[in-house]
Formats: structure tokens, C-alpha cells, sequence
């Protein structure tokens, strides 16, 4: 078997253990928050980001935790927090100083007996391996935490659909938000 018939099936074994119901109530939680910000480290952070962009593109108002024009977080928003391991530190402290400012928080993780599930007030739960390779982890042949960052990438991505879905936004107006600067 081919590398990449592998790795599809990695990411289809996960995601198959992903409640669907789940990310459609996760695009209506975000809607109804005033704006969202994100977090997260590593490739996590960059799926984090990428969340972001795609969430811009549809019309919200979101922020990421450390750029120099992130504004202050409020009671009226949603911190999206993404952990393989639920460990990194920088989200976890992220995540507890918006749960004490009153703010919601999704956390995405592997592991939901995590600090960074405790800090949550919501989570999605993404079976797959980290790069510390728990017995009770899901096996790759990928390295380090290549596979829980692949299939957050299509979680995000399925809770952008449901968003725009809920909004009533297409392709069109979605373009009208993409950089005309490239």
C-alpha cells in the first residue's frame, strides 16, 4: 500500500470518530459570538490560522492570540484553543485567562483528561496521534502530530461549511473577502 492510500486512511479512521452533529453546533456557537480569536502553537497554531483566514473569508470578525493587532478579548467572545496533547503551556494559560474573563472556549485536543480541557468550556475531541505517542493513541506511520493536524485542518474546514451554511454565504461574496493583494 501506497504512502498516501496510507495516510487517507489514517485521516478517515479519525474522522469517522468525529461527531458531525458536533461541528454544526460548534459553527452555531461561533455565530452567535460577537468575534472569535484563536490559538494555538506549532502546526497546530498554523491550522489555527488557517481557521482564521477561512473564517475572515465568511464574514467574521476573528482575531489570532499574539499578532501585534489583536485586540483585548470580552465576555461576548469565543477563544478557539488547539492542543494535540492539551499540554502546550502558552494555550493552556491562553485558555484559563479567557474562561476568567467570562469568554467561551473550544478547545481542540487529543486528549480530553487534559489541562486544556479543563480550561474549556466546549471541546472537540480529535482521536488521533500526537508527537508523544500514547499507548492509547491511534497508530501513524506519520511523524509527530501530522495526523491530529490533517484532520483538524478538515474539522475546521467542516465547521467553516456549517458557518457559511448558517449564514447564507457563497462562494461569491466569500471571494469578495480573499486578498486582492497577490
Amino acid at each position: 500500500m501506497s504512502k498516501l492510500t496510507t495516510i487517507q486512511r489514517e485521516i478517515q479512521a479519525v474522522l469517522a470518530q468525529v461527531d458531525e452533529h458536533l461541528l454544526v453546533d460548534t459553527a452555531a456557537l461561533i455565530r452567535e459570538k460577537q468575534r472569535i480569536f484563536v490559538v494555538g502553537e506549532g502546526r497546530s497554531g498554523l491550522m489555527a490560522k488557517s481557521f482564521a483566514m477561512r473564517l475572515m473569508h465568511l464574514g467574521a470578525t476573528v482575531y489570532v492570540v499574539g499578532e501585534t493587532i489583536t485586540p483585548s478579548i470580552s465576555h461576548e467572545d469565543i477563544l478557539v484553543a488547539i492542543s494535540g496533547s492539551g499540554k502546550t503551556k502558552s494555550v493552556i494559560w491562553t485558555a484559563e485567562t479567557a474562561n476568567k474573563l467570562g469568554c467561551s472556549v473550544l478547545a481542540l485536543t487529543t486528549d480530553l483528561n487534559s489541562p486544556l480541557v479543563q480550561a474549556a468550556t466546549h471541546t472537540i475531541c480529535i482521536p488521533a496521534s500526537t508527537k508523544y505517542r500514547k499507548a492509547t493513541e491511534m497508530k501513524s506511520i506519520q511523524p509527530l502530530g501530522s495526523l491530529f493536524d490533517q484532520c483538524a485542518h478538515l474539522v475546521f474546514d467542516t465547521i467553516c461549511l456549517n458557518f457559511a451554511e448558517l449564514n447564507e454565504i457563497g462562494f461569491e461574496e466569500a471571494f469578495k473577502r480573499h486578498s486582492n493583494m497577490e
